[in-house]
């Protein structure tokens, strides 16, 4: 398994030593730019380039006021957007695109969640040839219902994935929504054969592995049994950043370890 951990370069390039791990995780608005210019994005990848660590994934494909639920979808802003979004993935080496963005998925008041849902599904139809043709896979992840109120268990995020019906479209699995949820790690086994990508934070406070102490091995166990053996990304509420990664990619490799990996 590969670990990893959400943050970008600039950050990176603050830590007093180099973290022990094998890549990093980005953020589609803050490190894309998509709707930049592309003079605005290049010291973006050239930081990138000089940070030492590959960064495969992305997460927040959206801005929360670029909707993908409800009356007010811009379809036509949001192929321009998705353009940009695969383009300068491909150019920095990114191949995974986490679809959460909680803000705008959010269905609003009083509309129908089902055609909320069919929105959501058909954006990500919509999307996937634009990411296929940069080699990048789109991960639908599942948001806890204190977050979001459209695709919230990893069952419902498989089932979009099923019903977009392509080969860039995928499913992350993220355990600290599941937790929040309540959901059993024995739903993980279900989804198996649609999983691309996994993130992990503690329930707690968000925080990141070991500050609470808290147990995620059962879940793990679930990847395990599933057959997944890709990229996992602590994706905590970072406190102190500079001290707490070395610990959390540290207990994350012991839990991993218990877990059969």
């Amino acid at each position: 398994m590969q670990i990893g951990f959400c943050t970008d370069p600039a950050t990176l390039a603050t830590l007093p030593s180099p973290p022990r791990c094998d890549f990093i995780e980005g953020h589609v608005v803050n490190f894309l730019a998509p709707e930049a210019p592309d003079a605005d994005f290049a010291p973006r990848a050239a930081a990138l380039r000089a940070g030492g660590y590959p960064m495969p994934a992305a997460n927040v494909l959206l801005p929360a006021a670029l909707k993908c639920s409800g009356p007010d979808i811009d379809y036509a802003r949001l192929d321009r957007y998705a353009q940009n979004v695969f383009r300068r993935a491909k150019e920095v080496g990114m191949t995974l695109i986490v679809f959460g963005s909680a803000g705008a998925r959010m269905v609003p008041e009083g509309f129908p969640v089902a055609k909320a849902f069919e929105q959501y599904v058909d954006i990500l139809r919509q999307f996937a040839p634009l990411a296929e043709a940069n080699g990048v896979t789109i991960v639908v992840e599942p948001l806890n219902r204190g977050e979001c109120n459209l695709v919230n268990t990893i069952l419902e995020g498989a089932e979009a994935v099923r019903r977009a019906n392509h080969s860039a479209v995928k499913l992350l699995v993220d355990i600290f929504h599941m937790l929040r949820n309540g959901e059993s790690p024995d739903d993980i086994v279900k989804v198996g054969p649609l999983i691309r990508h996994a993130h992990v934070a503690e329930n707690k406070d968000r925080a990141a592995l070991g500050v609470n102490r808290e147990n995620v091995r059962p879940f793990l166990r679930a990847l395990h049994r599933a057959g997944y053996n890709d990229r996992l990304a602590l994706e905590p509420i970072w406190t102190d950043l500079p001290n707490q990664v070395g610990p959390a990619l540290a207990e994350l490799r012991q839990q991993l370890a218990d877990a059969g990996y």
